[in-house]
C-alpha cells in the first residue's frame, strides 16, 4: 500500500499556478490519501474553493517552506486520520 501522503511543492510558482495545481491535485486524490502542499504564502483563496469542492484542509507553519497545507476528501476517514496523526491532533 502506498504512503498516504502526496507531496506538492508550489513554493516557487507564480500566481495563479499554485492555486491551479493545488486544485488539480486535490481532484485526483485517491481514497485514503491526502495532499501536503508546500507554499510560500498562506493560500486564503484556496480554502473556500476546497470547502465548496467537498474537501477538508488544515494549515500549519512549515519546516521546508513557510506554510504546509493538508488537503483530503471530506468523506475520507482514513485520510483524515492520517492527517490528524501527522498534525498530532
Amino acid at each position: 500500500m502506498p504512503a498516504p501522503e502526496i507531496l506538492l511543492d508550489v513554493s516557487d510558482l507564480e500566481p495563479c499556478e499554485p492555486l491551479e495545481r493545488s486544485l488539480a491535485a486535490a481532484a485526483e486524490l485517491p481514497e485514503g490519501r491526502y495532499l501536503r502542499i508546500l507554499h510560500r504564502r498562506e493560500p486564503f483563496p484556496l480554502y473556500d474553493l476546497l470547502d465548496a469542492g467537498g474537501f477538508r484542509h488544515a494549515t500549519r507553519p512549515g519546516t521546508i517552506t513557510p506554510y504546509e497545507v493538508f488537503v483530503w476528501r471530506a468523506a475520507d476517514d482514513a485520510a483524515a486520520a492520517a492527517v490528524a496523526a501527522v498534525l498530532g491532533s
